[in-house]
């Protein structure tokens, strides 16, 4: 049994690699928040430059943080934070910790969420490397740190209750990466791509709707 997310935050940052991740997993939650007064702040590792298929990664990168911006005003956020990053090789990069440690710097917060670091979503589901990547290098970046921190991902141990129009709302910003998604599955209309991730990223039961969270570590528990 997964118990509640804490509540006594102001604000949280949102460490990912590429644009579109906060929306994978977490847009709902993100929504409810900002909705209720809190500030969230996304923290992106990469642009996301080589992630559509065909494009110049010099053209795909401004489009996609485009498509990020556009995506995070669904859901109440307005600080997005570039780390320059390169995409698909940020396993390799000498300076992803430091740059995490120095967002984290910049945007102090109480609540910290980082993407997952497993090898597997799910069994035949392989996670990517970049993912990994940022998880463990924000691991290491909160070391000291007095903060609650969290992972999108598998074996859950809270959840955030969310509204009907907070998932409508994560279905909206998930769409806004309409370029991503549309070279990604050409044969699916891009909102119904974006319906089922987030249908899929929430526990619905016919009574309520959660957003589930693993816990890394918590306050005295950094150091």
């Amino acid at each position: 049994m997964t118990k509640p997310f804490p509540q006594d935050w102001k604000h949280a940052l949102i460490v990912v690699a590429h644009p579109d991740d906060p929306e994978y997993g977490m847009a709902a939650a993100v929504a409810k928040w900002t909705r209720q007064g809190k500030q969230v702040t996304y923290v992106l590792a990469s642009s996301g430059e080589a992630g559509i298929e065909g494009m110049d990664p010099r053209e795909a990168g401004p489009l996609r943080e485009e498509e990020q911006r556009r995506a995070g005003l669904h859901v109440g956020v307005k600080t997005l934070v570039w780390l320059d990053e390169p995409d698909s090789r940020l396993s390799e990069s000498p300076t992803l910790t430091e740059s995490i440690r120095g967002a984290l710097d910049a945007h102090p917060a109480e609540v910290v969420i980082s993407t997952y670091r497993g090898p597997e979503w799910a069994p035949g589901m392989p996670n990517q490397a970049d993912h990994t990547a940022v998880g463990e290098a924000t691991v290491e970046a909160l070391k000291g740190r007095d903060v609650w921190h969290f992972e999108n991902g598998p074996g859950p141990t809270h959840h955030e209750f969310v509204d009907d129009e907070d998932v409508h709302a994560a279905i909206r910003s998930l769409a806004e990466h309409q370029m991503y998604l549309a070279v990604l599955d050409p044969a699916t209309p891009v909102k119904t791509q974006a319906r089922a991730q987030i249908y899929r990223s929430v526990a619905r039961n016919g009574v309520d709707n959660r957003v589930h969270f693993r816990l890394i570590s918590g306050p005295k528990m950094n150091s």
